[in-house]
């Protein structure tokens, strides 16, 4: 992304995780661009090197952004790689930097994803005239500590037809740097701001989320009442393209810190039954500079009380035992979830993870689905309802 290269117009993928595309969507919208969704997991736009920054830096609930290089078609390894030697591919890749090659094959003769991906490097080599390292990856988004720095190029095949594209995000945009200490089975920070931002929370009212773990809805709704940008402190791969534009993504940092708020405009609170969970939250808070933003507590589900007289959001993701003998004692915990919400929360609005109805009949709430994705590759969903005031409840 050169000079000249960087007022370009830019073909932009935001990669999500499919079910969550309507919150990532609005989140693009209200930066000012417009863009619709284009298959599950993939929201596509146009712009420019601006709007890739602003992409980067701001979204909360995406996984990474991709800049479409080239797309062609390919029967053959023969064409395959002598259009790929026609990619621009010095708009990405300068230095010794290492690649990552993660290659998808789908309906195309040509099917062997390794095969593609060495006749992709070998094409990379003889345009740019140097040896390149590379290696091949699949298509999760796990990265070892010896591609940490990699250039990831993501190629796929569908119907024959090759589309070529530059990751500029580096590290998955999740990755927001904060949680180093985890509880049991944390949840992304992406999908933690999408249950935060589905229940299309003000950030001006109470929220609260009883079973904590490793505090990560907490501190992302933190971060999203102080306007804090998720990635105003962490780099990025377009950070290393050759004559990449250095002084609009300073411009746009400054801006985003700008517009931060000094404390949350709200209460945020975070509980948890287990020690080794308060721990982490409280570490992880810190890291991400919200810790006086957050009230942490150690408290079971039937301990925990109204923390404040106005009635806000109670935001959560409840364990669900997905492996064999782990639900015996989960029904009778969402039963006593359900009742103490009840009786403590009139006036208030549930969100939270779910994966078995029959766990969420037992809390005995009007619950609704907001969307449906995975958590950790487990199939869930997320639930709403709004909980029931004295009257109503009366009256009914």
């Amino acid at each position: 992304m050169s000079g000249e290269q960087g007022g370009r117009e830019l073909d932009l993928s935001v990669i999500v995780a499919p079910g969550i595309e309507a919150i990532t969507l609005r989140e693009i919208r209200e930066l000012g661009a417009s863009a619709e969704v284009e298959e599950s997991g993939v929201i596509a736009m146009k712009g420019d090197a601006e709007l890739l920054c602003r992409l980067n830096l701001h979204l909360r609930t995406a996984t990474r952004v991709l800049v479409r290089a080239a797309q062609f078609r390919a029967a053959s390894f023969a064409e395959l790689e002598r259009r790929a030697k026609e990619v621009e591919w010095e708009r990405a890749i300068g230095g010794a930097l290492p690649l990552r090659l993660r290659v998808t094959c789908r309906k195309s003769r040509l099917y062997h994803s390794d095969a593609v991906a060495e006749r992709v490097a070998r094409a990379i080599q003889r345009r740019l005239g140097v040896e390149v390292s590379w290696s091949s990856s699949g298509d999760g988004d796990t990265r070892s500590d010896a591609l940490a720095d990699a250039q990831l190029i993501v190629v796929r095949l569908v119907r024959d037809l090759c589309t070529v594209s530059f990751d500029s995000s580096g590290a998955a945009l999740h990755a927001r740097g904060y949680r180093q200490a985890v509880a049991k089975a944390p949840l992304r920070e992406s999908l933690a701001a999408a249950l935060v931002l589905a229940a299309e929370w003000s950030g001006t009212t109470p929220l609260l989320d009883p079973m904590c773990g490793s505090g990560t809805i907490a501190i992302e709704a933190a971060l999203i009442a102080r306007r804090i940008a998720p990635g105003a402190s962490r780099t990025f791969g377009f950070e290393s393209w050759p004559n990449f534009p250095a002084a609009q993504l300073s411009e746009w940092r400054e801006r985003a810190r700008a517009a931060e708020l000094a404390a949350a405009p709200c209460g945020i609170f975070a509980s948890d039954r287990d020690a080794g969970a308060v721990r982490a939250t409280l570490g992880n808070a810190e890291r991400a500079s919200v810790q006086h933003d957050i009230a942490v507590s150690r408290t079971p589900v039937s301990g925990i009380a109204v923390p404040t007289e106005r009635a806000g959001w109670i935001v959560t993701n409840p364990p669900y035992g997905v492996r064999v003998g782990d639900r015996g004692p989960l029904p009778s915990l969402y039963k006593r979830f359900g009742l103490v919400l009840g009786e403590r929360f009139p006036g208030w609005n549930v969100v939270l993870l779910s994966v078995d109805p029959r766990l969420e009949r037992a809390m005995a709430l009007p619950l609704r689905e907001l969307f449906r994705t995975r958590n950790g590759g487990i199939p869930v969903r997320c639930m709403t309802a709004s909980i029931a005031t004295d009257e109503a409840a009366g009256a009914s």
